[in-house]
C-alpha cells in the first residue's frame, strides 16, 4: 500500500499548527505589500493583514506559490512518502493550480494535483476528505479521482460589508459602487464551482443572512440529497470582526438546529477582494 502525503496550500484556512496536529503541508500564499513580499500566516498575520488592507495608501497583491517553493515540498515530502495528493485553491480563482498541474508532470504520477474547485471551509473539508481515503489505503490517483467527481457538491455564500474593495479591485465600476453604497446595498456573492459571482443584493444585513440560509437549505433539499447532519456540512466563515461573526454563527445554529457549526477566517486571497466585515456560510455534502 502506497504511502500517501496531502499537502494543500492556505486559500484552505488551514493554519501552519493546525498543519503539524494534521501530519499535512500547507504552502502560504504569497502576498505582496508596497513592495514587500508576504507569506500567510508565516510572516503576515491576520491581523497585519486587515491593517494593510484598510489603509487605501498600501498596495497588496496576491500571487502564487513559486515552482520553486511547489518543487522544495514535494520533494522534501517524497522523501518520506510514495506519493503526493496536492490540493490548492480553485482553478477558477487562480492559476496556481493549472502551474502546478504542468510541474507535476515531471514527477511520474507520484503527485496528483486535485483541481476539485473549492477554497476557504470547503477545500478545507476535502483536506479532509483526503487524509481519510489515505487512510483507507487509496492512492494518490484514486483520491485525485473521488476529489474531483465530487468538486461541485458544495457551496459557499458570502455577504459584504462593503463594496469599497470590490471597486478597488475593478470588480465593480465606480459608479456602480457609489450607487450600492447610496442605496446601502449588502451585496451576496456565491462559489459553487469555478467562480466567485454575485448571488443577490440585499437592502439590509438580516435580509442577506436570511437569502444565504434560504440558499442553503435549498442546496441541501435539491443538490444534495436532503437537510440532514449525515449527508451534508454547514459551516461558517468570516473576515476581520470575530464578534459580528459569532453572532452569525449562533443565527446559523438556530436556523439548522442538530448541525454542528464550525467558524473560521475566509482565506486572505479572498479577503483581499472583499474586505472585512464578511459574513458567509457554507454547505459541502459529506463524501461517504
Amino acid at each position: 500500500m502506497a504511502k500517501v502525503a496531502v499537502i494543500t496550500d492556505s486559500n484552505s484556512g488551514i493554519t501552519q499548527s493546525q498543519a503539524k496536529e494534521m501530519g499535512i503541508t500547507v504552502i502560504p500564499m504569497p502576498f505582496r505589500i508596497n513592495g514587500v513580499d508576504y507569506e500567510e500566516d508565516i510572516n503576515l498575520t491576520q491581523e497585519e493583514f486587515y491593517s494593510k488592507l484598510k489603509n487605501d495608501n498600501d498596495e497588496i497583491s496576491t500571487s502564487q506559490p513559486s515552482p520553486d517553493t511547489l518543487m522544495k515540498v514535494w520533494e522534501a515530502s517524497l522523501k518520506e512518502y510514495d506519493e503526493i495528493v496536492y490540493i490548492p485553491m480553485s482553478s477558477g480563482l487562480s492559476s496556481s493550480c493549472q502551474s502546478a498541474m504542468i510541474f507535476a508532470q515531471d514527477y511520474d504520477g507520484k503527485v496528483q494535483v486535485v483541481d476539485n474547485q473549492r477554497i476557504s471551509v470547503t477545500m478545507k473539508n476535502s483536506v479532509f476528505d483526503a487524509l481519510r481515503l489515505a487512510k483507507e489505503g487509496k492512492n494518490a490517483a484514486e483520491i485525485k479521482d473521488i476529489l474531483e467527481k465530487d468538486k461541485f457538491n458544495s457551496s459557499i455564500y458570502i455577504m459584504l460589508d462593503t463594496l469599497h474593495y470590490l471597486k478597488k479591485g475593478g470588480r465593480i465600476t465606480p459608479a456602480a459602487a457609489a450607487l450600492g453604497t447610496l442605496l446601502r446595498l449588502k451585496p451576496v456573492l456565491q462559489i459553487q464551482g469555478e467562480k466567485l459571482d454575485a448571488f443577490a443584493k440585499a437592502r439590509t444585513s438580516s435580509q442577506g443572512e436570511k437569502l444565504m440560509l434560504a440558499a442553503i437549505k435549498e442546496d441541501a433539499e435539491n443538490r444534495f440529497g436532503g437537510l440532514d447532519p449525515e449527508n451534508v456540512k454547514i459551516d461558517a466563515a468570516y473576515t476581520d470582526d470575530i464578534e459580528k461573526a459569532n453572532q452569525w454563527k449562533s443565527v446559523i445554529e438556530d436556523a439548522f438546529p442538530g448541525f454542528e457549526v464550525n467558524m473560521d477566517p475566509l482565506s486572505l486571497s479572498v479577503s483581499c477582494h472583499i474586505g472585512p466585515g464578511a459574513l458567509a456560510v457554507t454547505i459541502t455534502k459529506i463524501l461517504k
